[in-house]
């Protein structure tokens, strides 16, 4: 087992340092939250002890419900991330064949490749829309695969999957006893109310994992889940997440539950926000000439391109677009794509911000085109 530093996170904001930046279009989140903004009040005789080994029960409780499973098939985890790799090392051995969605969040893939596993690329197409294709993914599971993963809304292109496809493709993996792993960090921020089904209510066989960090905007509560009807799985599950941490965060974990308790309320305004911003967004792509996407359908982020007909150097564009105009976006080599490709975050910044951003997206364009 080996890890290296991804370069999504080396090459982060928080790690590049905020002040350092004017236009931040690179975070795949809603704005930053206070404790005061979600209501968070801890009593001062909040016990600092070893927490419960699966996670605060009220909040188990909590989401159990969301998930129809009991709240013993619910294990909160630090983040996402974590949920990530602790699935991945109860589940997985060096060699097992591994279908990864692709592009996707650097770890879903990197881990695979750090467990030695035999990782093999279901690649969301550019020409096709980026939309998701049951069959060709069907397709790709062989007799050895032990895992599938894929993540919607998906992140970096904002692309949803129907609630036809995912019965779909759950059942196909339920039929060929796979676990199918679905990334549904971004499920509350879909167009409209939340109608596709949470994966683990489906079968067994689907995990689902999910965070506070996107959707509300507190990834500072470092508080993620996983929810798997799967019993003799979550036996495997805590048994690694005892090795990693032992339990979670008492402070973080009661946050956690006083958010998610409000959460209805939370997300109104959250989502009336998103919808101010992503009009916007829309407006300036129709504006431009240089720039293409695939226009998003959930999420927070969306993975434009410059017009291949555009001779320019790459380089040169990112750091005109860095230096001059001050605007940090995701680029491409965060999800293992050319740099002509780049993430844009858009419900993060201000208003005035996200504008000012978007328009040095093309300024910096003109500034370095050669014809």
């Amino acid at each position: 087992m080996y890890f290296k530093r991804m370069k999504i996170e080396q090459e982060s904001p928080e790690e590049f340092g905020y002040g350092n930046i004017k236009y931040n279009l690179t975070e795949s989140s809603t704005t930053d939250k206070t404790m005061k903004d979600v209501g968070i009040v801890l009593p001062e005789d909040t016990l600092l002890c070893y927490g419960d080994h699966y996670g605060n029960e009220k909040l188990r409780e909590l989401l159990a419900k969301e998930y129809g499973v009991s709240k013993d098939n619910i294990i909160i985890t630090v983040g996402a991330c974590m949920a990530v790799f602790t699935i991945y090392s109860a589940l997985l051995n060096p060699g097992d064949h591994v279908i990864v969605m692709h592009p996707n969040y650097p770890a879903d893939i990197d881990i695979t490749h750090s467990l030695g596993c035999n990782t093999e690329y279901y690649r969301l197409k550019q020409e096709n829309g980026f939309k998701f294709d049951v069959d060709e993914l069907a397709s790709m599971i062989k007799p050895e695969t032990k895992l599938v993963n894929i993540t919607y809304p998906h992140n970096p292109t904002g692309t949803v999957i129907s609630e036809a496809d995912l019965r779909k493709i759950v059942k196909i993996c339920e039929e060929k006893k796979i676990h199918i792993l679905v990334d549904e960090t971004y499920g509350d921020l879909t167009v409209g109310p939340r109608t596709t089904p949470r994966a683990a209510s489906l079968s067994p066989y689907a995990i689902s994992i999910e965070s506070l960090s996107k959707a509300i905007g507190v990834p500072g509560i470092r508080t993620g889940w996983i929810a798997s009807g799967d019993d003799e799985l979550i036996m495997k599950l805590i048994a690694a997440k005892e090795q990693i941490c032992i339990c979670g965060s008492v402070v973080d974990e009661e946050c956690a539950y006083q958010v998610l308790s409000r959460r209805e309320e939370l997300m109104a305004p959250i989502k009336e926000d998103i919808a101010v911003k992503f009009a916007i967004v829309k407006e300036f792509m129709a504006s431009q000439d240089v720039l293409d996407w695939v226009e998003p359908e959930g999420g927070v982020v969306c993975f434009p391109w410059i017009k291949p007909e555009i001779d320019l150097d790459v380089e040169e564009y990112h750091k005109v677009l860095n230096e001059k105009y001050g605007v940090f976006i995701g680029p491409g080599h965060w999800f293992d794509f050319d740099d002509r490709h780049f993430r844009v975050g858009y419900a993060w910044p201000s208003v005035e911000e996200l504008k000012a951003g978007l328009q040095g997206l093309v300024d910096a364009v003109k500034d370095v085109r050669k014809n």
